[in-house]
């Protein structure tokens, strides 16, 4: 008798088969003709950005068994299909994101009638002002943003769409880590752990700071810092067992953790500059926590700014074609949010 397991694709693969060795199970990865083109975002005469063309594609999501340094949530493996999208090339910068949260309004009567664009992007909320420096000592000239939340992230990326009519927004964990492996199924993106002062700013050789972006070597698919320098907001909740929940034989499609009210815990990726070698690899996950916001002297605690983060930075997305329940999404979070 044969049992039938049917894909995601409707195409069938008789279990009999697989069983008796006549029909190969599926590899992985697997990575669609790239037809996109890289393009540049230029938000001032001085201020832009390079977007990156990610193929769509399928592949293993979260780290075997045998990998060394592996956390118990990043398993089990599963197959996980995604869509092609853009992703930023480098972290998102200060020189970006200042024109976000210190931009000053135009009170010229003679000034130039604001586009629709702008004033729609005028019309998204912005940062209070921080508590101290906001770079932490850490730099602002080709430095990453860093120290600010999951909702201001988000609110970020609702701006630069109303700004740009383009729609950007965090990515989900699963384009993350595609985006990140690039093709490869190694622990690291390089391959061996030894290449790692080649690729990343991390504990033993960012002299105690964050790294301009952009000045260690890229990933296969032209990505910098997906290793280390500032670890990466990603869109989703974070969910300890999220994979375990998922199917092990036929790919999920486009998973996301949808974010929530609450302020916590949500995912991070690809390591710190704080953080040792370990930390860095394609599959590794780090939750945030309320002791990001521990020293914060505003009551109630903020929700634009971390007083203990200074190693969180994000990365944009545009995609090609949005999946539908991360449609006309935003940032959930208010001052009056639990923190759990």
């Amino acid at each position: 008798m044969k049992y039938r397991i049917l894909s995601a694709l409707g195409v069938s693969v008789t279990l009999s088969m697989l069983l008796l060795g006549q029909a190969e199970a599926p590899k992985y990865p697997v990575v669609e003709e790239n037809k996109l083109k890289n393009f540049t975002e230029k938000l001032t005469e001085r201020v832009s950005f390079d977007m990156v063309a990610i193929p769509g594609g399928t592949f293993l999501m979260g780290s075997p068994a045998n990998e060394a340094d592996r956390q118990g949530d990043e398993g089990p493996q599963h197959p996980v299909k995604l869509k092609a999208f853009w992703m930023g090339k480098c972290e998102v910068t200060w020189e970006e994101y200042d024109l976000y949260w210190q931009k000053r309004r135009i009170t010229d009567p003679a000034a130039k009638p604001k586009e629709p664009k702008d004033i729609a992007a005028d019309a998204v909320s912005r940062p209070t002002p921080p508590y101290s420096d906001e770079t932490f000592d850490h730099g602002r000239d080709g430095k990453p943003c860093l120290c600010i939340t999951h909702h201001a992230s988000m609110e970020y990326c609702r701006w630069l769409s109303a700004k740009t009519g383009k729609l950007y927004r965090l990515p989900t964990e699963a384009e993350w880590e595609w985006a990140c492996r690039a093709g490869t199924t190694t622990a690291y993106s390089f391959g061996d752990v030894s290449k790692i002062d080649d690729y990343a700013w991390h504990q033993d050789n960012s002299n105690e700071h964050p790294g301009k972006v952009g000045a260690k070597k890229a990933n296969p698919w032209g990505l910098h810092d997906m290793h280390g320098n500032v670890a990466e907001w990603c869109i989703d909740y974070y969910v300890k067992d999220a994979y375990a929940k998922r199917a092990l034989t036929l790919p999920t499609l486009q998973p996301v953790s949808l974010p929530t009210a609450k302020r916590y815990p949500y995912v991070t990726r690809g390591g710190a500059w704080v953080q040792a070698a370990a930390k860095h690899r394609s599959a590794y996950r780090l939750p945030s926590t309320k002791d990001w916001l521990e020293r914060d002297p505003q009551r109630p605690q903020s929700i634009w700014w971390m007083t203990d983060a200074d190693f969180i930075g994000f990365r944009l997305v545009s995609p090609v074609e949005e999946q539908d329940n991360l449609k006309d999404l935003r940032s959930k979070v208010t001052r009056e949010s639990d923190d759990y």
